[in-house]
């Protein structure tokens, strides 16, 4: 955001830029924007002019004392200066007269103040950069198998100016190494285009929204404002840490957020605010749209500078417009040599400082080439500011006046009139702002698009930029001298010089390309800082190797040429997105729903009163202590009460009710009812809302969530938290992940699935395109009613399909392939978890063998096997967990994990190799291992038990040490002698041995003896006292 110098008169400035794409008027409603920071410039000559205007009189009574020849010469040099100082005060008393004539001409803000100027700084810095962490990761041993991908969503496919940045960034990223992936809200005359560099293009309708995982790109590009629908999902988990980019070029919504305040629609304010926060970095190519964007600025307002609007809308225009007509049109000659004077792209209340101040420098210039007709040509001076005004033009028709200018030699035009003309038709633009800006002021890069040369002071930004007399000619700022002489370099006998025409041919040049490359290493760099690099993907080549990149003007040339150039630089709607479909949509949401306000300074302290105040809050809360105070009194009463319990028929049948009524709150799903007699459920792992459209509905399925505010409203899906209480602990959540949910079903198991086989399946199975078909589902389903004999596994999420992770590289092996996906350390931390486990020495081999040839291994958890087994693969898992946890913990602090380079890999640190545990558990417990083809239903077994003699480790995977070693552990923590203070284990699920089972045992035996006992003592005092029975007449 901006901010403003201390000595500003208010906090809070407005400004419109120069590239605002609108006709600009002076008191148009526009966005406030915030403040902004100043830097105070000194001007010594206004000091000088204070001076002599207090001096003056008794400065002269001085000087007449004096006699002789060198008092006279001394006394005409003061009457000189003073005479100059005098005619630059009258000057800027002038032009400042004209933006004080009343409240008409008056903007709706102010605060900037001579030598002040705007500076977009950010809010809060929340972005992260990592650039010096990717330069990290370069310099360690890594295997990527995969290109970095990129998600770019379109908001629209048209062939403009923002398209031609945007293309010619994605052309030179992919040159990197990056892979995209395109997707468009609608088609256009741009597809083809795209696709070149993108492949197939998908065309984004609203029923999709939800269905696309988001997961498998390391980042997202959104291009446009229309795309705020499109990342809804991105707002929901598990997509939330999914990075996102937002390019903004278009200033349709900053142009309507203050018409938001004051018709009361803070709700649509609000909205797009989430929407940016959702946003890694929300990218500007100008300063001036970060400024007036900045009530959405959440600290992630990101500034890449460089567009190629200006050399587009300046082509266009040069090509059904010429010099010589424009000319004839606003009443100048062929042979006037006409200077375009330019301001600051900012416009704010005290506008006659910016030109006030030019104007001394400019005064000798005007003195010479319009104040006299010695040099032999006419030279006319334009100055381009404020609104389409007399009161502009006859400010300056004063000043010429009293600076006995030739008639007609000063002239202005409005920001409002055209301005493209007014640049076209001259010979010289010089840039008399004293304004330092941030940004290339859009005005000079257009003059040297349309091949006139510029004149401007030496400011950073612009000498960082154009060469001293090869681009332009830059001159000292606050010298006037310096310019006159600057100027007259491009003059020669009342024509451009020579070298006038060089610089603009130059500058043309130049200007053609004149930020491309920094554009384009800006966004590369960005994406670096933004992106995550996972372990198995291939690092991006450096930004440095895109010194030398240029817009893609040959592939855009054709539609450059068709575009008319009478819109102008504030009417160039149709290629800058000023009309906005989704905001036009929102707002006639708001017009309907909510009534619209008119918001004034008038009715201020009427809107306040909506609002309830400290004495409204007190009341209330005395209200509601009143009433809570009498209900407890009307129970007590109640309960003291004799009532009548009424019929036993009504007793039961209420009874019978309320069962009926708790029953059918489990059987929300018609799903269970068909469930029943199945042989097998699959439960369906998510996470978050967002997962939710890649669920499956019927009698084979089962949502099982790991998040208990993350389940669907209208399902019966399982509480994973509620039968794992670990899972409420984030980090044990994320570290565990799918297997955390299983863990979750076996724990009880007897409680909720009482059938011989279970399956699991992730939701990202179905976001990757390999969840079950309805053929294969049926295929599945016959084989285990036929089958019901042998112990077996049947996987349908190969690895090799898991996001393209191996593809049809041969070369990888399973363990290969498990370290390419955990940081190249697998191998190493499952022999170390492995050895823990076991217990075994250091010098005998902990690392189960696997077979190096072909063959498909299960990926994505998603799996039929029958229940015994699944829960003998539990036990297994849950000690192979707790090792490996156990390997990361030292003493209460949990180190970095080692498994992974990115940060979504560290955060889900053991998530990668329990994926693929279960292939190392059913190869090594000799369970028959069979793939079926998701989409055709097929059937192949993998690894043939045959093939495997000799090389499974049975010993280590039988059933009895298992259990053995699992009732160990359970006296462990039976008798809280814990391994280490975070033990995972017993956390994980049951946790039972013998000991327990006799404790339990004895419990039971006691309970029932003890019942016994009492019955017994019932007995002998029946026969002690005798019973009798009461009279039936009481």
């Amino acid at each position: 955001m901006g901010r403003t110098s201390p000595n500003s008169d208010s906090p809070s400035t407005a400004l419109q830029s120069i590239r605002d794409r609108f006709p600009f008027k002076r008191n148009s409603n526009n966005n406030t924007i915030p403040t902004s920071r100043s830097k105070t410039t000194p001007f010594p000559h206004k000091t000088s002019r204070s001076h002599h205007h207090h001096h003056n009189k008794r400065k002269l009574s001085f000087l007449f004392h004096f006699v002789g020849k060198k008092s006279r010469l001394y006394l005409g040099i003061f009457l000189v200066i003073f005479t100059f100082a005098l005619a630059s005060m009258v000057l800027q008393s002038s032009i400042m007269s004209v933006f004080r004539q009343g409240d008409r001409m008056r903007w709706p803000w102010s605060g900037l103040k001579l030598g002040s100027s705007l500076e977009f700084v950010p809010r809060r810095q929340r972005l992260e950069l990592n650039g010096s962490r990717l330069e990290w990761l370069r310099s360690q041993p890594r295997i990527g198998i995969r290109p970095p991908r990129i998600c770019l969503i379109l908001g629209n496919m048209k062939k403009d100016p923002s398209a031609l940045m945007l293309y010619s960034v994605m052309k030179n990223l992919k040159g990197l190494g990056y892979l995209l992936k395109i997707y468009a809200l609608g088609d256009g005359r741009a597809l083809s285009i795209w696709q070149e560099i993108g492949g197939q293009v998908s065309i984004l309708s609203p029923e999709r929204y939800g269905y696309i995982d988001w997961s498998i790109f390391e980042g997202i590009i959104v291009d446009s404002l229309e795309a705020k629908d499109a990342i809804s999902s991105l707002m929901q988990e598990p997509f939330c840490s999914v990075p996102l980019i937002w390019i903004i070029q278009e200033d349709a919504l900053a142009n309507r957020l203050k018409m938001y305040k004051d018709m009361g629609w803070d709700h649509l304010i609000s909205s797009w605010k989430y929407a940016f926060t959702r946003a890694d970095a929300v990218v500007f190519p100008e300063y001036s749209l970060a400024m007036l964007y900045s009530v959405l600025d959440t600290g992630n307002f990101f500034v890449n500078p460089g567009s190629p609007v200006d050399v587009w809308a300046a082509e266009s225009y040069s090509k059904t417009h010429s010099k010589s007509q424009l000319r004839k049109e606003n009443g100048f000659n062929n042979d006037d040599l006409l200077v375009l004077i330019v301001g600051s792209s900012f416009f704010y209340n005290e506008l006659a400082w910016d030109y006030a101040v030019s104007m001394h420098d400019l005064e000798p210039l005007l003195l010479k080439y319009a104040g006299s007709n010695d040099v032999g040509f006419a030279s006319k001076f334009i100055f381009l500011c404020g609104n389409s005004s007399n009161d502009y033009n006859d400010a300056l028709q004063d000043v010429a006046t009293r600076l006995r200018l030739n008639q007609g030699s000063l002239r202005h035009f409005g920001i409002n009139s055209d301005v493209d003309g007014m640049v076209l038709m001259a010979d010289i633009v010089l840039y008399g702002s004293s304004q330092d800006e941030q940004g290339f002021p859009p005005l000079l890069s257009r003059a040297m698009s349309f091949e006139i040369p510029v004149i401007a002071p030496d400011y950073t930004v612009i000498r960082k930029y154009v060469v001293d007399g090869v681009h332009g000619i830059i001159f000292p700022k606050n010298d006037p001298d310096a310019l006159k002489y600057a100027f007259s370099l491009l003059i020669s006998e009342g024509k451009l010089s020579r070298l006038a025409h060089s610089i603009a041919s130059s500058g043309r040049l130049l200007a053609k390309n004149m930020f491309a490359a920094e554009c384009t290493i800006g966004y590369a760099k960005l994406l670096e800082d933004v992106f995550n690099f996972p372990s198995d993907v291939l690092l991006p080549g450096r930004a440095s190797q895109l010194n030398h990149s240029i817009w893609e003007w040959n592939v855009f040339r054709k539609e450059a040429d068709q575009i008319s150039s009478n819109l102008g630089i504030f009417s160039t709607k149709d290629y800058l997105g000023t009309n906005s479909s989704i905001i036009n949509e929102l707002e006639e949401d708001m017009i309907n729903f909510v009534p619209s306000k008119n918001v004034s300074q008038d009715n201020t302290e009427d809107l306040e009163q909506d609002f309830p105040t400290m004495a409204d809050w007190k009341i209330l809360n005395e209200i509601e202590s009143s009433e809570e105070v009498e209900r407890l009194e009307r129970e007590e009463i109640e309960e003291r009460m004799s009532k009548d319990i009424g019929e036993w028929d009504d007793i039961y049948r209420n009874a019978r009710k309320s069962e009926k009524l708790k029953f059918e709150t489990n059987e929300r799903d018609e799903g269970e009812l068909e469930r029943t007699g199945q042989p097998v459920c699959i439960y369906e792992i998510y996470n978050g809302a967002g997962g939710w459209p890649f669920l499956h509905h019927g009698s084979l399925y089962r949502g099982l969530s790991l998040s208990t505010r993350a389940r669907r409203l209208r399902s019966d899906d399982i509480d994973a938290v509620g039968r794992l209480p670990i899972l409420n602990d984030t980090y044990y959540r994320d570290v565990l992940c799918e297997i955390g949910g299983m863990f979750s079903i076996a724990n009880g198991v007897d409680d909720i699935h009482k059938r011989p086989w279970i399956g699991f399946q992730s939701w990202r199975a179905a976001g990757r395109k390999v969840a079950l078909s309805q053929k294969a589902e049926e295929v599945l389903e016959k084989t285990i009613q036929e089958n019901t004999k042998g112990d077996v596994i049947y996987f349908w999420a190969s690895l090799d399909m898991d996001g393209g992770i191996v593809g049809s590289n041969d070369l990888l092996t399973f363990w290969s392939t498990c370290d390419i996906m955990n940081g190249g350390r697998c191998r190493t931390a499952f022999e170390d978890a492995f050895r823990k486990m076991y217990g075994l020495p250091s010098n005998v081999e902990a690392l189960p063998p696997m077979p190096e040839g072909g063959g498909h291994w299960s990926a994505l958890h998603s799996w039929v096997m029958p229940t015994p087994s699944f829960l003998e693969f539990i036990m297994f898992s849950r000690m192979f967990a707790d090792s490996l946890h156990s390997l990361n913990i030292n003493s209460s602090k949990i180190p970095d994990c080692s498994l992974g380079f990115s940060a979504p890999e560290k955060q889900h640190c053991y998530c990668r190799i329990l994926e693929l545990l279960v292939n190392v558990w059913a190869y090594h417990s000799a369970r028959k291992m069979v793939y079926i083809d998701p989409h055709l239903g097929l059937l192949e077994e993998q690894h043939l038990i045959e093939l495997r003699k000799g090389f499974m480790w049975t010993k280590y995977f039988n059933i009895t040490l298992l259990k053995s070693m699992d009732e160990d552990l359970a006296e462990a923590a039976d008798d809280s002698d814990h391994p280490y203070e975070t033990w995972l284990w017993p956390l994980t699920g049951e946790v039972y041995w013998q000991g327990i089972y006799e404790r339990e045992r004895e419990e039971r035996y006691r309970l029932k003896m003890d019942k016994k006992r009492k019955l017994k003592e019932k007995l002998l005092e029946r026969l002690k006292h005798g019973y009798k029975q009461k009279t039936l007449g009481g």
